[in-house]
């Protein structure tokens, strides 16, 4: 069966966009983040996203200056097969894309017994709690971004379970980010 993990970043309280619906608060490099970034990258598999967050990466990673200033996750990120989850897109903009409509935990479901590698969602708060609430999420990995919103989105916003999490990784960064792998118990 295919693995489905969340790539995801947060403030340290909790939030993955700001009050305004922004993630630039996220986006702080140096060497050594952007190294574990892009090797990060390597592991990605299918890309699965929400309208909202495959428009803002379709407008950045087929991009000339993408592909200069990181060049190896604009290829796979360019590469890789991406199912974007919506309602109203017809024609997706990105090359390799599939948009879904319906019902996503059915179409998770389905895509998670078919061969093949496995997933990753990135962004996408939205689907990350529907998919949480369903059950059907393997991993967490999160990067604890050291600053604090006040205000903003919860990744988990909707999600009405509880759900018991295994710590499998954790690494601290010279910037002050925390990186959290967890797996979903079952």
């Amino acid at each position: 069966m295919r693995k489905l993990s969340v790539f995801n970043n947060t403030s340290l309280d909790g939030f993955f966009t700001d009050a305004n619906n922004d993630m630039s608060w996220a986006r702080a490099m140096d060497p050594e983040w952007h190294a574990f970034s892009e090797g990060n990258a390597g592991a990605m598999g299918d890309l699965l996203f929400g309208r909202i967050t495959y428009e803002l990466m379709a407008r950045f990673w087929p991009t000339p200056m993408a592909k200069e200033s990181n060049p190896v996750t604009a290829e796979r990120m360019n590469r890789s097969l991406k199912i974007v989850f919506s309602k109203t897109m017809d024609q997706p903009s990105w090359s390799n894309t599939k948009v879904i409509g319906g019902d996503i935990a059915a179409a998770v479901r389905e895509m998670k017994q078919r061969p093949g590698g496995d997933m990753m969602i990135l962004g996408s708060g939205t689907i990350v709690s529907q998919l949480t609430e369903a059950g059907l999420i393997d991993e967490y990995q999160i990067a604890v971004i050291p600053v604090v919103l006040g205000k903003g989105r919860t990744l988990f916003e909707g999600v009405t379970r509880k759900v018991r999490l295994k710590l499998t990784n954790s690494r601290t960064f010279a910037n002050g980010n925390v990186f959290v792998r967890y797996e979903a118990l079952r």
